[in-house]
């Protein structure tokens, strides 16, 4: 609908047993009840709201003569917006109470502002790498 692959991507994740016409609607829904909410376009919203959640460090384990290491290492642009969207959708379906569309509309706004569990799970890996920043000579 909105030509961006992003807004594809994100059909996809939430999307469950092939209910694709399902899943639009729930996230142009979502969009739509945003951007009305933020008075900007719905593309902007979501562009917004992913830019708030992707973490630009995340840790990864590496074995050193017999022991584990978290090691910090910078996430790559497209692994970035997949962890974005990944944590958005888990975000909005460890919710209950209301429908998809209005859960989805309420983080999106509440990511946008810099708030949300899905901001709050990038800050946690990010402080984890940060935490683990003497490790970093073992990346490779």
């Amino acid at each position: 609908m909105y030509g961006s692959t992003t807004v594809t991507r994100c059909i996809n994740y939430l999307m469950l047993r092939g209910k694709r016409g399902l899943a639009e609607g729930f996230v142009y829904g979502a969009l739509d009840s945003a951007a009305a909410t933020l008075k900007k376009k719905q593309i902007e919203v979501l562009d917004e709201a992913l830019a708030n959640i992707k973490p630009s460090l995340e840790v990864r384990s590496r074995r050193v003569g017999g022991a584990s290491y978290q090691v910090p290492v910078a996430v790559d642009e497209n692994r970035q917006e997949a962890l974005a969207l990944r944590w958005l959708v888990k975000v909005v379906r460890s919710k209950k109470g209301k429908n998809i569309t209005e859960l989805l509309a309420a983080e999106l706004i509440n990511a946008c502002k810099g708030e949300g569990d899905a901001v709050r799970m990038k800050e946690e890996t990010e402080r984890m790498a940060e935490a683990n920043k003497a490790f970093a000579h073992f990346r490779w």
